[in-house]
């Protein structure tokens, strides 16, 4: 674990070593809170609860972290220092685990300085906040599914660039699985069993149920798995990279 904490410190202060992490956060923030004042009708619904604030998570995340997680392998790779890195007494596994660990711990503190809203939702009203604290916890998941599969998409290519795209394309397909029309098209063909499989890999109904205050171990299940496999697969990529 001390080689996963030596990599975790220096990947998470790489993050503040430039712009980048300013950026980030102040694009997260600004967005937010205009999807969730203005677009999401906050003070027009008359409730108290953060659901205009949760609902366009996973829109959200569609694109902005892929635009970390592109940088995690593929810089590496570019400028040569993937294989001074595979030089040091660290395991492939250990390595991945600790740029993993550091970017959502980046993507868990930009959620955190959305506490502003928690905060003025209590001011207006009497909201369920063990409902809101849940529907964290569940983006905080959500969040950890798009970096792990960024991750992988990151260290198959040198290109943050097309890291990027082909992050966004495949986090989009976790996202409409679950929609009727992508269902649809293999209702027609395809077993009960493999369509209902198809929409349980999608991340909105997992994040649904638990933004709506229920954890349900099936739904932590679903992320702690995509997140694992994910990671697995990324482990795998560069060990064939490496031996290139």
């Amino acid at each position: 674990m001390d080689a996963v904490k030596q990599i975790f410190r220096r990947e998470f202060a790489s993050y503040f070593a430039t712009p980048l992490a300013l950026v980030f956060i102040v694009i997260f923030l600004a967005v937010c809170g205009a999807f969730t004042f203005y677009i999401g009708g906050f003070f027009e619904r008359g409730q108290a609860d953060l659901q205009p604030f949760f609902y366009f998570h996973p829109w959200l995340y569609l694109f902005l972290v892929p635009a970390i997680s592109m940088r995690l392998w593929a810089e590496e790779r570019k400028s040569g220092t993937l294989e001074l890195l595979m030089t040091l007494p660290v395991t492939i596994a250990q390595a991945v685990l600790g740029k993993f660990l550091a970017a959502w711990a980046f993507c868990g503190l930009a959620l955190a300085l959305t506490f502003p809203l928690w905060l003025t939702v209590n001011y207006l009203g009497s909201p369920d906040n063990g409902v809101i604290l849940t529907a964290y916890l569940g983006s905080f998941l959500m969040a950890g599914g798009f970096l792990a599969i960024g991750s992988c998409l990151s260290a198959c290519t040198k290109n943050q660039v097309i890291a990027f795209i082909l992050s966004v394309a495949v986090c989009f397909l976790f996202i409409v699985s679950g929609f009727p029309l992508v269902l649809d098209a293999f209702q027609s063909w395809a077993p009960q069993a493999l369509v209902d499989g198809i929409a349980s890999l999608s991340f909105l109904s997992h994040f649904d149920a638990i933004s709506k205050g229920v954890i349900a171990l099936r739904d932590v299940l679903y992320f702690v798995t995509v997140i694992a496999v994910w990671l697995v697969a990324t482990a795998i990529v560069i060990d064939m990279k490496k031996a290139q």
